[in-house]
């Protein structure tokens, strides 16, 4: 592949709700360009960007796969982005890099959800994209329809700059509306014709709205419009370009991807309408004065952004990045500042599917890839030392469902740990945790798809087979009452006894201190010398580790040490220890025992229709609401739910909202649990002791 200026370069994604064919589109073009020489199906796992046999088995996208392709003079950088939800941070880290989207949507279909979000993605990193409608062959195909529902939702700029001849078991090709030209499909072979006579009042119209449409990027252009002068082919095109470049316009293409029909003409629009990575304004943030500045493309100092990270079997850990400004270069020595590390480069690579195609330089503007980077994550920049301009991170969603995992076979503990450390290098909306508490490794991420993948992977990868499962609630043991009891510890069995004798007075804490023991010592006259005080403290702190009515900690507990006896010979720490111990066992349960459970702060943010079904759904889950925003046709709740109902609440939701809700969540505070919630609770403890 020969060297290319930084304005003959377009970098592309390709965004869709899963299913819609975008993978089959990036494989139509890379065959059309012939940058590959058989055209792949992802139904039969031979698609360039679906290699992965998670991909394979599931027959959708899992990761972000690239891939290059020389167009007119052009280099069109393919992004084939995940449409799952699940694997949102892929498509953020794409969109990140991209200068420009395809959002390509089933004629069937229509507007789904996956392509809502993906457009909301879209608008929110101001990407210029165009719309392309598939699979007009497929059954109950319907254009128009499919640019209502586009229109209803986005307005006027989505403007079609083709039209479809026939739909379903009649789509027989495209017609343009700039060249006004027909490209007829025989189901074999595609030819350029006139517009069959019985369009032509169709196509005037739409052809028509075009215009206008376009006309309103340009003053002069608007004029002559106006005052009823043809426009040149070379004008429309040139408004069109401004227009999607500025966001005004969202041109609407059309075809077949798996019957390659319009692909040529999409490949077209991209190189002529679609901006350059020298069109496109990168802010960077100044390490120096900490305030962002513009990343200058024609700058001769490397800048680059590395956006993924993923473990190759051959060459290992693998490093993408897109280069904001300056050269990369084989065998050179790059710095990370956000590391403060030095790097060494060694072979670059260009990514095709997964094939690594060695290359001895990237230029600005351009992706790449580089093996074995010791220090370097996703979202760091690379550049030289010196240099004060750093690219802003990546900001990844965060998690949203945690499960537990387990290995099923004795002796993985080892394995399981550093491979789930390596996954979480490759993507950072996966994290790993052992929990204090419960001593479980708790996995998150963005839904149960996301997390039986990434223990697939596992398993793959690092031969660990492991089990997920819900996570143990770190319940709280506290009292409610106040008692006094005594303790006391006597041995005899020949030789130096054991004694130890103490009076406590028990009761709640004052839930003002860190500490979950308030101890006071309140022994007048000596009746419990004062080297053994602090046993008595000890044992009280070791009891309320492991709990009493459940075998969860104890928390906000005051105890009083007010009387006791000892014996000159037999008293020692130890049975101080063990006899403060008895007490506190005695005295708990008659002290209105409870269990408390976490509480999460929960903002969840759904569309107007479905507030009624998810403020019934959070009163099921023992929620209360505590607020409400309105906020461009979305509500946001703001309730607290104890944490026992959320383990899988992103799959609810996403059911309740077809997708369209989002949440997120963080610790609130510990309260008790109801009575009849927390009699099972303390029955199933009791049983897995016994």
């Amino acid at each position: 592949m020969k060297n290319y200026l930084t304005e003959q370069l377009r970098n592309v994604v390709l965004l869709s709700h899963s299913g819609a064919g975008k993978t089959s589109l990036a494989e139509a073009m890379l065959f059309s360009a012939k940058a590959i020489n058989r055209f792949g199906n992802v139904d039969n796992g031979t698609s360039t960007m679906d290699y992965d046999p998670e991909e394979i088995k599931r027959q959708i996208s899992i990761n972000l796969s690239t891939a290059p392709c020389e167009w007119n003079n052009h280099k069109i950088n393919l992004l084939d982005p995940p449409g799952y939800f699940d694997f949102a941070g892929d498509l953020i880290a794409s969109l990140r890099v991209a200068d420009s989207a395809v959002l390509v949507v089933c004629a069937s279909s229509g507007l789904e959800v996956g392509t809502e979000k993906a457009w909301d993605y879209a608008e929110k990193f101001e990407t210029p994209r165009m719309i392309f409608v598939n699979k007009l062959e497929r059954e109950n195909a319907d254009f128009a329809k499919a640019v209502d529902g586009l229109k209803q939702a986005y307005g006027a700029r989505v403007v079609p700059v083709q039209l479809p001849i026939g739909s379903a078991e009649k789509f027989s090709g495209i017609i343009d509306l700039i060249t006004l030209r027909a490209f007829l499909w025989d189901q074999k072979t595609i030819t350029e014709s006139a517009i069959p006579p019985e369009m032509q009042d169709e196509v005037d119209i739409a052809r028509d709205a075009l215009l206008e449409a376009a006309s309103v990027t340009d003053d002069e252009l608007m004029m002559k419009y106006l005052e009823g002068e043809e426009l040149s082919q070379a004008e429309i095109v040139k408004a069109l370009r401004i227009g999607t470049c500025s966001g005004e316009l969202v041109p609407v293409l059309c075809g077949s991807a798996t019957a390659g029909v319009g692909i040529t003409n999409l490949m077209n629009y991209i190189t002529t309408c679609m901006p350059s990575p020298l069109d496109r304004v990168v802010v960077g943030l100044n390490a120096k004065t900490n305030e962002d500045e513009v990343i200058d493309p024609k700058s001769p100092k490397l800048c680059a952004l590395v956006y993924k990270t993923m473990a190759d079997p051959y060459v290992g850990k693998l490093t993408f990045f897109k280069v904001l400004s300056g050269t990369m270069k084989s065998d050179s020595v790059v710095f990370n500042p956000i590391r403060q590390k030095e790097e060494r480069i060694g072979q670059l690579f260009l990514i095709k599917g997964k094939e690594n195609i060695p290359v001895t330089q990237i230029t600005t503007g351009d992706l790449g890839a580089v093996a074995k980077l010791q220090e370097t994550s996703t979202s760091d920049t690379l550049t030289v030392k010196g240099s004060s301009i750093i690219a802003k991170g990546i900001e990844f969603p965060k998690p949203v469902m945690t499960l537990a995992v387990m290995p099923k076979a004795k002796g993985d503990e080892e394995k399981i740990g550093s491979g789930l450390s390596r996954l979480t290098e490759e993507d950072p909306t996966f994290t790993v945790k052992k929990s204090v508490e419960t001593s479980q490794i708790l996995l998150s991420g963005l839904g149960d798809l996301h997390l039986e993948v990434m223990c697939s992977r596992l398993q793959k990868k690092f031969g660990v087979e492991v089990e997920l499962s819900t996570p143990i609630v770190p319940y709280r043991e506290t009292i409610r009452g106040t008692v006094q009891v005594e303790g006391k510890h006597k041995k005899q069995s020949g030789g130096r006894g054991q004694f130890g004798h103490v009076w406590l007075k028990i009761g709640p804490g004052s839930g003002e201190s860190e500490d979950q023991l308030e101890f006071v010592d309140d022994i007048f006259g000596g009746s419990v010398p004062r080297q053994y005080i602090p046993a008595v403290e000890k044992g009280l702190r070791e009891t309320m580790e492991n709990g009493i009515i459940a075998g969860y900690p104890i928390v906000n507990l005051r105890v009083s040490l007010y009387d006791g006896s000892y014996h000159n010979v037999d008293s020692s720490e130890m049975a101080f220890k063990i006899a403060a111990s008895v007490a506190l066992k005695k005295g708990f349960s008659d002290a209105n025992p409870v269990l408390l459970e976490p509480v999460l702060n929960v903002e969840i943010t759904v569309p107007d229709d479905y507030m009624g079904d998810v403020m019934g759904d959070l009163n099921k889950k023992r929620g209360r609401i505590m607020g409400m925003e309105p906020q461009d046709g979305l509500q946001t709740i703001k309730a607290q739910v104890p944490m026992s109902e959320m383990f899988k609440y992103a799959i609810d939701l996403r059911s309740m909202t077809q997708g369209r809700g989002s949440f997120q969540t963080e610790f609130s505070h510990y309260e008790e649990v109801p009575a009849q919630i927390a009699e099972p609770i303390i029955h199933a403890s009791n049983e897995e002791v016994s």
